[in-house]
C-alpha cells in the first residue's frame, strides 16, 4: 500500500516509555508497505527547534518558570511544524514524530498545573489546524520508566528526568486524561510488556488503522492493545 496523502503519527509517553524503539519498529513496517517515512522529534527536528530544546532540557535551567517552559515548547513546535512536518505531509509522506502537542498538555497542562485547556489554546495558535491522525500512547509506570533511563548509560539525563517521581506520576495521569478526551485519535499500548510484545501491539495498530500488510507476513492480529 502506498499512501496517496500524508499521515501524521505521534508517539507519546512518560520518560523511559520506549518511544525510540517503538518508532523504529513502526518506521520499518511503514517502509515495508511502501510509505516514504520522515522520522523526527520534539522539541527539535530542525536547527532552530534543536537550539530551543537545549535551553528547555539543560539541567542548569532548574529555575525555569512553567509558563516559560510551555511557551518555549510551543515556539519549537511551530518552527518544526512549518519547516519539516507540514512539507512532508504535503508530499504524501508518513511522519513519525517523537512527541507533539499531547506532551505539552500532559507535562505543562496537567503535571505543572497550568491547565489542559489553557495549554491547548496556546498550542492551537502554534499548530493552527494540524493535529495527528494517530497518536500512540506508551503507558509505563514512572518507576519502571525512570529505572530504564538510569540503566541506559547511553541516554543523557536531562532536566525533566531530575523531577520528583510525583511529577512523573502526574504526567502519567495527564496522559490518561487525554486518552479519555481524544479516544478516536489516541491508542494506548501497555509499555510495561516486553519489547517484542510492544512491537506486536504497534504492528496491530498500524495494520488496523492503515490497512497495512503484516510485517514479514507473520503478524496477523494482536489482542490486548
Amino acid at each position: 500500500m502506498v499512501a496517496n496523502r500524508g499521515y501524521f503519527i505521534t508517539v507519546e509517553g512518560g520518560e523511559g516509555a520506549g518511544k525510540t524503539s517503538a518508532i523504529r519498529s513502526m518506521e520499518q513496517l511503514l517502509r515495508e508497505n511502501g510509505f516514504e517515512v520522515v522520522v523526527t522529534r520534539e522539541p527539535g527536528g530542525i536547527a532552530i527547534a534543536e537550539q530551543i530544546r537545549e535551553v528547555i532540557l539543560d539541567k542548569r535551567n532548574v529555575d525555569m518558570d512553567g509558563r516559560t517552559e510551555a511557551l518555549l515548547y510551543a515556539a519549537a513546535r511551530r518552527q518544526h511544524l512549518v519547516q519539516k512536518v507540514m512539507p512532508a505531509l504535503q508530499e504524501g509522506k508518513a511522519v513519525l514524530c517523537d512527541r507533539f502537542i499531547d506532551s505539552s498538555l500532559a507535562y505543562q497542562g496537567y503535571a505543572r498545573g497550568l491547565g489542559i485547556d489553557e495549554i491547548f489554546a496556546l498550542n492551537r495558535f502554534a499548530i493552527h489546524e494540524t493535529m495527528p491522525d494517530l497518536t500512540v500512547l506508551l503507558d509505563v509506570s514512572p518507576q519502571t520508566g525512570l529505572a530504564r533511563i538510569h540503566a541506559n548509560r547511553n541516554r543523557e539525563v536531562n532536566r525533566l528526568d531530575l523531577e520528583a517521581v510525583s511529577f512523573h506520576e502526574r504526567v502519567r495521569s495527564g496522559y490518561l486524561q487525554l486518552l479519555d478526551l481524544f479516544p478516536e485519535r489516541i491508542v494506548l499500548v501497555d509499555a510495561e510488556r516486553s519489547e517484542e510484545e510492544v512491537v506486536l501491539a504497534l504492528s496491530a495498530i498500524l495494520i488496523e488503522r492503515l490497512g497495512l500488510k503484516s510485517a514479514g507476513g507473520n503478524i496477523c492480529n494482536q489482542n490486548g492493545v
